[in-house]
């Protein structure tokens, strides 16, 4: 449990807004926030995912609520955080993790398939920031978006997710600049490859990616406990001092730069 390594009650009376929150790594941030006392809000646009995630974190610490919305449409997030704010309160953390991804050579992706990562990463991150902004202002919060080391190096079969999370960092950045007269901080988490979750599996067989863990200077790959963490840092406290950040969270991977994944990728 995340309780380990931080005060159980961080978060404690505080409001924490998810999107993407049905997703494995994204509901494992919730539930972090969650053990530490925050009240969370887990939104996207599956309400059945959003509501079996929501009752497996209930009990283990804040309030959880379970809002759909879609977050190419910041109509839908508006209301989700008016939701939110009559249910839980203002909210004070704004998670930004909602994605989608799929692999695919550049020159066998169609138009709609780029716009889709990049509307639903770099629009969907700017909708749910800016929709989230009054209330942020009031609590004097701050945005965690989850990006991926996608943003600083460039992967085969991934150029649509690299140009969206490089996208996702220089929103942040900007964000942090201008947003910070209002005392909010805007940073990043980029993690790297995450041990047993669909995206890795959906990218390399389990033979690739044993290899291409021996290529990890910690020897491991990130696990979700991990993310969660280094989010639960970032949004509180211990980091009042950081905004504008990209934190990098992937073992040292990224140093190997990304030509072993590419080999596996591109000879199965």
């Amino acid at each position: 449990m995340i309780s380990r390594y931080f005060a159980p009650d961080l978060f404690r009376g505080r409001t924490v807004f998810v999107t993407g929150g049905g997703g494995t790594i994204n509901a494992g941030i919730a539930r972090a926030f969650a053990e530490l006392g925050a009240n969370v809000a887990l939104s996207g646009r599956t309400l059945s995912r959003l509501e079996d995630a929501a009752a497996s974190m209930r009990g283990h610490g804040g309030d959880i609520l379970a809002v759909p919305a879609d977050v190419q449409e910041i109509e839908t997030l508006e209301e989700a955080l008016a939701v939110t704010e009559r249910a839980l309160g203002r909210v004070d953390v704004l998670v930004c993790g909602a994605a989608a991804n799929f692999p695919a050579p550049a020159e066998q992706m169609t138009a709609e398939g780029f716009r889709k990562v990049v509307s639903v990463d770099l629009l969907g991150s700017f909708n749910a920031a800016r929709a989230a902004f009054g209330q942020l202002k009031a609590t004097r919060g701050n945005i965690v978006f989850v990006s991926a080391t996608n943003a600083i190096l460039p992967f085969t079969f991934q150029a649509h997710v690299g140009a969206a999370k490089a996208g996702i960092d220089s929103l942040m950045r900007g964000l942090a600049l201008e947003w910070g007269k209002y005392g909010i901080r805007c940073n990043s988490v980029l993690p790297g490859p995450i041990e047993n979750t669909e995206g890795l599996r959906r990218l390399l067989t389990e033979e690739d990616i044993a290899e291409l863990r021996t290529y990890v200077p910690l020897g491991r790959f990130g696990t979700i406990e991990d993310v969660a963490a280094v989010c639960c840092f970032i949004a509180s406290p211990l980091a009042s001092l950081l905004t504008g950040v990209s934190l990098v969270a992937d073992g040292g991977q990224s140093f190997s730069g990304s030509a072993m994944l590419a080999e596996l990728m591109m000879n199965p």
